[in-house]
């Protein structure tokens, strides 16, 4: 059974909570990988939504996220959010923001990068085994 969005909401926030506790020294790596703040605009109701992400494969500026919601066999709302408006904030380790843009990775970009993806994190390859979609690859790039 995938996660409710209330227990994906309090995840979240439970993870926020630690890294404003610990003064930033905890939360901003998970597994290896460095924790993106990533703000889209709700594609209803143009507000503003923040969500802490792994990105599993990042460099030079640039990130890519996985839209896995847990193996879920729907989308997260940010995905759909960055695919109504691409423009987004991704802000890293506490500082500000920058301005970024997202894309979907092409089939050929994901079938390149999702065996290292799952192949060194294998919670994602396990999310993947959950769901019969196939699970999108962001990347998120300085403009």
């Amino acid at each position: 059974m995938n996660p409710p969005d209330f227990a994906l909401k309090a995840m979240n926030a439970g993870h926020r909570l630690l890294i404003k506790l610990s003064g930033g020294k905890v939360g901003y790596s998970a597994m290896g990988m460095p924790v993106v703040e990533l703000t889209t605009t709700g594609r209803r109701s143009g507000e503003p939504r923040t969500v802490l992400l792994t990105a599993p494969v990042h460099g030079e500026g640039s990130y890519v996220v996985v839209a896995s919601r847990g193996g879920d066999d729907k989308h997260p709302a940010w995905f759909h959010n960055l695919r109504a408006n691409p423009e987004v904030d991704v802000a890293v380790r506490g500082e500000a923001p920058r301005r970024m843009r997202a894309r979907v990775a092409s089939p050929d970009e994901r079938a390149r990068l999702w065996p290292q993806i799952a192949g060194r994190y294998r919670n994602y390859a396990g999310y993947q085994r959950s769901t019969e979609r196939e699970i999108p690859l962001v990347h998120l790039e300085p403009v």
